[in-house]
C-alpha cells in the first residue's frame, strides 16, 4: 500500500491530492460558492422543447436553464432497448412545457453550456449504483473475471428484498466486499431513495431534492480503497465529520483516518503547491530532456511531443522511442492531474516502426489503466496521432482555477508594439478625414509611445505632415499593449 490521500479543507474550497509512491497523481479542486452539481437531483420545469434538436430546457433554479436530450429520457431509452416495442415517441409527445419533471445533473455547466440532465436516476453508494427505475443488475467493466461478476451478481440478486423494482451498479469496491457491507448499502441506498421520494411529492419545481456529498467525502466513498495507505485532512472539524461519515458507511476506512496538526501548510509538506503550478502549465518537461505541449480548446485538447534537448546514446530511431515512451506516462499522468475530459488528440514524435508504434501505444494504455474515469483510446491514424476520448463530467482543474487573461483574451498572444503603432497611425487618418480637430493626442501603452519617439518617429512625422496638424502622445501606464486612444484636441 503506497497511496495516500491528502484532504486540506478551508472555508473557501476542499482539494484533494492523490499520491503514489510521493508522486501526485490526481488533483481535485471544489469551492463552496460553486460546488458541482453531478449526482444533484432536482424537481425541474420543462421551460422550452425544440422538436428540431429532439431536447428541451429545464428550469432547475440555476443561473442557465439545464439541457435535456431526448437519449437522456429514461421512457425513451427504455423503448429503444426492448425487443418488439413501439416506436419510440419524439420529445414533443413526451415533454411539454412547464411540466414538473424529476431530473438528475449528469454533467456540470462546462463554459457557456449548461448543465446536462437525464431523466435516469442514479444513487451512488460505496460498493453499489441504485437505478430505482431500472431492474437491471450491472457490473463494473473493471471486474474483468468473468466467474467473479456473476458471482457478485448473484451475491446481490440474493440480498434483494421481494418488493424490490430497482436494479443496481456492482462498483469495483464490492470485489473485495462481504454480504453484510452490500446488504449494509442496499437498505441505506433504498432509505435515501424513499426519503427523496416523499420529498418529491410535495415539490414545488425548481427544486432541489438530493445534493451528493461534499468532495472530501466522496473521496472515502469512491477513491478510498485497500491501496489506500492513509487519508490525511488538516481541518479538526471536517476532520470530526469525516471520522463519522466513516464509522456509520465504511468502519474499514476509520483507522486510515488521520488529523494533521503540523504548523506547516499540508500541501507544501508534500510538495503539492509545484505540482498545482505545472499542471497550470502549457508545456510539461519530461525528465529525459523532451518536453509535452498541452492545448486546450473549446472543440478538444491537443498534445504535442517534442525530443527538445534529448539525444539520446544511440541512433534517431532509439532517441524518439524513448521520449514516446517517457511522453505516454506523463500524458496518462496529466490527463488525471489536469481533469482534462472531451476528445484528446496526441501527437507522438513519428517513428517509422510499427514495433515501435505498437510499445508506445501499450505503454500508454498501461499508464491509463489506473484512471478512474471511462475512456476509449483508438491507435494510431494514417497522420501518426492517436485520438481518444475521456469522459467529462466537470471542468477541468485550468477552468476551475483560471480565467481568459485580460490582455489577449485567451489566445495566449498579444499583437507586437509595432502592429499597433501601424493601427494607431490608419487610426489617426480615418479620425482626420472624419474631423477638423488642432491637434491629436495619442494615449498608448509605455512600449507603444516608445517605439513612436524612437523607430517609428518618422512615420509619425510624416503623417502629420500630411494631415497637416500636430500629433503628440502620451504614456497611460495602466494601458495594455493592444490599448490605445486619439483624442481630438
Amino acid at each position: 500500500m503506497s497511496e495516500e490521500v491528502l484532504i486540506n479543507i478551508t472555508p473557501q474550497e476542499t482539494r484533494v491530492a492523490v499520491l503514489d509512491v510521493g508522486v501526485v497523481q490526481e488533483l481535485l479542486v471544489e469551492r463552496t460558492a460553486s460546488r458541482g452539481l453531478v449526482g444533484n437531483i432536482y424537481m425541474g420545469r420543462v421551460a422550452r422543447v425544440l422538436p428540431g434538436m429532439q431536447s428541451a430546457f429545464v428550469e432547475i433554479g440555476l443561473e442557465r436553464a439545464a439541457f435535456l436530450h431526448v437519449a437522456d429520457i429514461f421512457e425513451h431509452r427504455r423503448q429503444a432497448g426492448t425487443e418488439g416495442a413501439e416506436p419510440t415517441r419524439a420529445i414533443e409527445q413526451i415533454l411539454s412545457e412547464g411540466q414538473p419533471l424529476l431530473v438528475q445533473v449528469a454533467k456540470d455547466p462546462i463554459g457557456t453550456k449548461g448543465s446536462r440532465l437525464t431523466t435516469q436516476i442514479s444513487i451512488a453508494g460505496r460498493m453499489l449504483v441504485y437505478l430505482p427505475q431500472d431492474p437491471h443488475i450491472g457490473i463494473s467493466q473493471r471486474i474483468e473475471s468473468e466467474n467473479g461478476r456473476q458471482l457478485l451478481r448473484d451475491k446481490v440478486k440474493e440480498l434483494l428484498p421481494p418488493d424490490e423494482k430497482g436494479g443496481f451498479i456492482i462498483r469495483t469496491l464490492a470485489e473485495a466486499a462481504d454480504a453484510g457491507e452490500l446488504a449494509a448499502d442496499i437498505d441505506y441506498l433504498r432509505h435515501l431513495w424513499r426519503d427523496l421520494r416523499q420529498r418529491s411529492l410535495g415539490a414545488q419545481p425548481p427544486q432541489l431534492l438530493y445534493q451528493d456529498l461534499s468532495l472530501a467525502q466522496r473521496v472515502l466513498r469512491d477513491m478510498a480503497s485497500e491501496a489506500t495507505k492513509r487519508l490525511v485532512i488538516d481541518s479538526r472539524e471536517n476532520f470530526q465529520k469525516l471520522a463519522a461519515f466513516a464509522e456509520a458507511y465504511m468502519p474499514k476506512l476509520r483507522a486510515k483516518l488521520e488529523h494533521y496538526t503540523g504548523a506547516r501548510p499540508l500541501f507544501d509538506l508534500h510538495n503539492v503547491e509545484p505540482e498545482i503550478e505545472k499542471a497550470l502549465s502549457r508545456r510539461v518537461e519530461l525528465k529525459s530532456g523532451g518536453y509535452l505541449i498541452i492545448d486546450q480548446t473549446e472543440a478538444m485538447t491537443t498534445i504535442d511531443v517534442n525530443t527538445g534537448g534529448f539525444v539520446g546514446q544511440r541512433n534517431f530511431d532509439d532517441t524518439i522511442f524513448k521520449t514516446n515512451l517517457e511522453a505516454a506516462q506523463t500524458i496518462a499522468r496529466q490527463l488525471r492531474l489536469r481533469n482534462l475530459g472531451g476528445i484528446i488528440i496526441i501527437d507522438f514524435i513519428d517513428m517509422e516502426s510499427e514495433e515501435h508504434r505498437a510499445a508506445v501505444l501499450a505503454e500508454f494504455n498501461r499508464a491509463l489503466a489506473r484512471d478512474r474515469t471511462r475512456m476509449t483510446v483508438n491507435g494510431f491514424t494514417a497522420l501518426g496521432l492517436v485520438e481518444m476520448t475521456r469522459k467529462r463530467t466537470r471542468e477541468s482543474l485550468a477552468h476551475v482555477l483560471c480565467e481568459p487573461c485580460p490582455t489577449c483574451g485567451g489566445r495566449g498572444e498579444v499583437r507586437t508594439a509595432r502592429t499597433m503603432c501601424y493601427e494607431i497611425l490608419r487610426e489617426i487618418l480615418r479620425e482626420a478625414r472624419a474631423f477638423n480637430a488642432r491637434e491629436y493626442r495619442v494615449l498608448a501603452s509605455q512600449k507603444v509611445s516608445d517605439l513612436f519617439l524612437e523607430d517609428e518617429s518618422a512615420s509619425l512625422a510624416m503623417l502629420s505632415d500630411f494631415i497637416g496638424k500636430p500629433i503628440s502622445m502620451q504614456v497611460e501606464t495602466s494601458y495594455t499593449q493592444e490599448q490605445f486612444d486619439i483624442v481630438l484636441m
